[in-house]
């Protein structure tokens, strides 16, 4: 049985996010279920559908504060840094997140929608965000290239980054190299970045 409520609307909120971030963290999505955050947090299951419409809003909600956290962390290593030691730090950034909250992160991948429901233009926009951040730190490497090159660029870096960090949190990448993440990381940031380099300054030096 529900208790009668004894929080303010905002707290109740903090509470469920905080004992489904926990649940998550521990079994990860396949474990989060109404009755068990509802458990957690001495209420009925009902109780959490009178502060979210549904547990895919409830989960994007998880992931925004997931991109919050990331970008707050890309903010410390940002500052004085050139383009090349920013993308680094970028890929760093990212490889330790994932290392410190393998399962939250991998909850933005296994997460899917309904066929018929759209990202929330806030969700959207967080995404974009970090994208952004990263094709403005390519942008100087790139100096030949158009804006949409810049960000398939970015999108295509993260794309690996992101493969390397997924192999490593599942615990697999020993079935490709003996190598850690980290040196790896570099490796592929450090070659992408002469690769773009070479090809778009060439064609800028060319024009």
């Amino acid at each position: 049985m529900g208790r009668r409520s004894i929080h303010t609307a905002d707290e109740l909120r903090a509470l469920i996010l905080e004992a489904s971030t926990a649940l998550i963290s521990e079994q990860g999505l396949a474990g989060l279920s109404a009755r068990e955050i509802a458990r957690r947090i001495g209420y009925s299951p009902g109780t959490l559908y009178n502060v979210f419409d549904n547990l895919d809003e409830l989960v994007l909600t998880i992931e925004g504060q997931m991109l919050d956290q990331l970008s707050a962390v890309l903010d410390t290593v940002a500052s004085g840094r050139s383009h090349e030691t920013f993308v680094l730090e970028f890929a760093r950034a990212y490889v330790r997140f994932t290392r410190e909250h393998p399962k939250l992160w991998n909850l933005l991948f296994e997460h899917h929608l309904p066929a018929d429901r759209t990202v929330p233009v806030w969700y959207q926009q967080k995404l974009d965000g970090l994208m952004s951040r990263l094709a403005d730190a390519l942008q100087p490497a790139m100096s030949g290239a158009s804006p949409d090159e810049i960000r398939r660029a970015a999108s295509v870096l993260w794309a690996g980054v992101h493969g390397l960090t997924s192999l490593a949190t599942a615990d697999k990448l020993s079935a490709v190299t003996n190598e850690s993440v980290g040196p790896l990381v570099d490796d592929l940031v450090g070659t992408y970045l002469s690769g773009v380099k070479s090809r778009y300054n060439a064609r800028s030096t060319s024009s």
